[in-house]
């Protein structure tokens, strides 16, 4: 079967590989369908790979398709289910797997397409506990977006940041994956979305996506104009995930007592702060690292009862995954990239 294998840092190849014997007790065999890209794949293509890592490894942290065998003892799941794969090897057994708080898994395995082999091959055996079944009415290539990028924002926005109907949030990097994804479910729960972007364009498809107030950051101060449009008041929560270039900016942004979650620093990953206004203005800091199982079933829910959906950017094939991960990388982006497998 095909697989797409990164063989050295920049270098990934359209392989054929053996496929997986029949799935063992627990387990499901699914035939991937799609496979959606994040930064995470952009990291281990340049080789920023933060654990030990064997060469070749088939890429890819994000994706769904449609079981096509399942082990003697797996009862959730049948043939013909479409399920949304989740992107970590967890335990399954320590405090926090059966609390379902699965991202902070004392036991992880590693991240799939970083650490271990991804799923951007024809067929993939998956423990059928880190497989969600997708909801009818929900497109494949949109349910292959929840494992990583609309689970992620589900996690951050409400389970950390809280935040609520009626509330001002901040989103920075609005054309991102997860930058459209926070757009879209913060205005359903009916937060008012300041956002910023990159280009007039990509203003334009950050308003018509629904956000209420977009700067451009590359002509204007976005610290000013986000305390600007609130009286000077700050937001409750910012959505932070690009990192140093925005850090202290963001915090500028928020009101007195606001929450900032992040769960990224693609502007580099280190940044100085100012401690006293840290607890003068008694904000609170969360940091998010992926999601929970559950909250992919969330966001799935969501996705079905019409609250939001994936913005697809690009539909590319195998052959042309590395000029995919170049946009990416160059911000040259809308929503997501995803591959069809």
């Amino acid at each position: 079967m095909r697989a797409l294998q990164l063989m050295a840092d920049r270098d990934i190849a359209l392989n054929e590989i053996d496929p997986p014997a029949d799935p063992a007790p627990g387990e499901v065999q699914v035939a991937v369908a799609t496979v959606a890209l994040n930064h995470i794949d952009v990291w281990g293509w340049r080789g920023m790979a933060f654990a030990k890592r064997k060469l070749p490894l088939v890429i890819g942290a994000e994706a769904a398709g449609e079981i096509i065998a399942t082990g003697d003892d797996v009862t959730s799941l049948s043939v013909g289910d479409k399920v949304a794969l989740y992107g970590a090897e967890t335990c399954g057994t320590c405090d926090a797997c059966r609390e379902g708080r699965d991202n902070l898994c004392e036991n992880v395995g590693g991240v799939h397409g970083f650490h271990l082999d991804g799923f951007a091959q024809e067929r993939v055996n998956a423990k059928a506990r880190l497989c969600v079944k997708v909801p009818e009415g929900v497109a494949i290539s949109d349910a292959a977006c929840t494992p990583i990028t609309f689970g992620t924002v589900q996690h951050m926005l409400f389970d950390n940041a809280r935040l609520k109907s009626g509330e001002w949030v901040l989103v920075q990097a609005g054309g991102s994956g997860i930058g459209t994804a926070a757009i879209q479910l913060a205005k359903a729960i009916g937060a008012t979305v300041v956002t910023t972007v990159g280009s007039e364009e990509k203003a334009e498809k950050a308003l018509a996506l629904g956000a209420d107030h977009v700067i451009n950051y590359r002509e204007e101060r976005f610290e000013t104009l986000t305390r600007r449009l609130t009286g000077k008041k700050g937001v409750d929560v910012v959505f932070e995930h690009t990192g140093a270039d925005t850090w202290n900016g963001s915090l500028l942004c928020l009101k007195r007592g606001g929450r900032l979650v992040t769960c990224g620093s693609t502007t580099g990953a280190s940044a100085t702060m100012n401690l006293m206004q840290l607890f003068q203005q008694q904000y609170r800091i969360f940091g998010s690292f992926g999601c929970t199982i559950g909250n992919i079933s969330e966001a799935l829910d969501k996705m079905a009862a019409g609250d939001a959906r994936p913005v697809i950017d690009s539909q590319i094939t195998m052959e042309t995954v590395e000029a995919g991960l170049q946009r990416m990388e160059n911000r040259q982006v809308f929503g997501k990239i995803v591959i069809s497998i």
